[in-house]
């Protein structure tokens, strides 16, 4: 192909990273939408398999990509925006399986079992099938579940259609896998000059014997939880993780649909194989009872999530105090056992038994610095030592005489 041009060339100060900003084309200010409108442009035009006998193509893709990762975070952004890159967690990057090979494919499946937490983005070969309507979408009915199996780094689409009434009730879309495949389920937008953008996706967690995603159009705030934030947290710092846990939750941009059309896709996530799944749409018309229950314990987990801020100062003040406490106890604890050490040697002291030792010498007490009687022992007197070397000398010779008597007592019956 031809010449692929980059994102402009401006280099950051700080290391040979480029302005997140500057590589995608955007303001600082870019919202959500703008940011992924750009990244799934430069995406496309710069991915490998379009640019085969561009090498400088590939190291663009991979710039686009980890920019991306930085300004499609909203913690990690705000890091961004406030210290640069030395604030931003970069173990977060997403890994583009179609474009990986077999080798590094192996690596990462290797290490997600090890629990390490790997993001993965969706092939550009699908997100452009989508743009050019070059995708089969298979109707959805409300109500109706779809069972399949989608080829990994494929999609499956799915149209549903809302009636008036059946928009302002709201919509529920889940999916499920009792083979605990991997998936994305992702929700597809009209673009303004024709085709499908990508507008929401959401990764297939663990729950139980099944891994499950959904997207939920309610007209009310719900949120989605990235476990990937707590694997993390629960690396660095294990003992506080607990307070990280609800810190993944992200707010869905979406809250309601329109009556009309709408597309979904199952993506298979899977390093090598396909993925089994169940696809259902559900109208909220007939769960009232749900949607006011998830309604109520949504709005509870964002309330708990700001008391565990507040609260994670109480436990780290009030950690770093028990541990101060705890080292002071043991100090404590230790020199009360040698005071009573050495009171009980100078209550011995008080005899004129030489086992007990004389009263007129001072008794050699220890010193409450932590050391103990094995510390004591080890620089017993020279004189102690020496002793019983004399009588391991006087045994060893004891034996030697004794031999040498034995042995000429023998000569002497030869002798004779």
């Amino acid at each position: 192909m031809g010449d692929v041009k980059g994102p402009r060339s401006s280099k950051s100060k700080e290391g040979d990273h480029r302005d997140p900003y500057d590589v995608l084309g955007v303001p600082r200010n870019a919202t959500d939408q703008q940011i992924k409108a750009a990244y799934r442009k430069m995406a496309l035009k710069l991915h490998p398999d379009k640019n085969a006998d561009n090498p400088e193509a590939a190291e663009l893709f991979k710039e686009v990509a980890f920019s991306y990762s930085i300004l499609s975070d909203v913690e990690k952004r705000r890091q961004y925006d406030a210290a640069g890159f030395q604030a931003v967690e970069l173990d977060g990057l997403e890994v583009d399986l179609s474009n990986l090979g077999t080798v590094n494919t192996m690596f990462a499946a290797i290490f997600s079992k090890l629990g390490v937490p790997i993001k993965t983005s969706i092939s550009p070969t699908v997100l452009e099938e989508a743009l050019n309507e070059s995708v089969q979408i298979r109707p959805l009915s409300l109500g109706q579940a779809v069972h399949d199996k989608v080829e990994k780094q494929g999609a499956h689409f799915y149209g549903v259609y809302l009636t008036d009434a059946q928009a302002a009730s709201g919509l529920v879309v889940r999916v499920y896998s009792t083979a605990q495949s991997k998936f994305k389920l992702l929700y597809f937008e009209p673009e303004e000059n024709g085709g499908l953008g990508l507008a929401l996706q959401e990764d297939s967690t663990k729950t139980g014997k099944v891994t499950s995603a959904g997207m939920y159009f309610l007209h009310f705030q719900v949120y989605r939880l990235d476990t990937t934030m707590n694997a993390l947290a629960m690396a660095r710092d294990p003992d506080t993780a607990f307070f990280r846990r609800l810190e993944g939750l992200q707010p869905c941009e979406v809250l309601g649909l329109r009556a009309g059309s709408h597309v979904f896709a199952v993506y298979g996530d899977n390093f090598f194989k396909s993925a089994s799944y169940t696809i259902e749409a559900v109208c909220a018309d007939s769960f009232k009872e749900n949607a006011v229950q998830l309604q109520e314990i949504e709005d509870q987990i964002m309330v708990k999530r700001n008391e565990l801020r507040d609260f994670e100062a109480e436990y780290r003040e009030a950690l770093n105090r028990f541990t101060a406490v705890t080292q002071k106890y043991g100090a404590e604890k230790s020199a009360v056992d040698i005071l009573l050490k050495n009171r009980d040697k100078i209550h011995a002291s008080f005899s004129t038994s030489k086992k007990h030792g004389a009263s007129s010498h001072k008794v050699n007490m220890e010193e409450s610095n932590g050391k103990d009687e094995n510390s004591s022992s080890a620089t017993a007197s020279p004189a102690r030592e020496k002793d019983k070397d004399t009588d391991k000398d006087t045994t060893t010779t004891g034996k030697e005489k004794s031999k040498k008597k034995w042995f000429g007592f023998k000569d002497k019956r030869s002798s004779v």
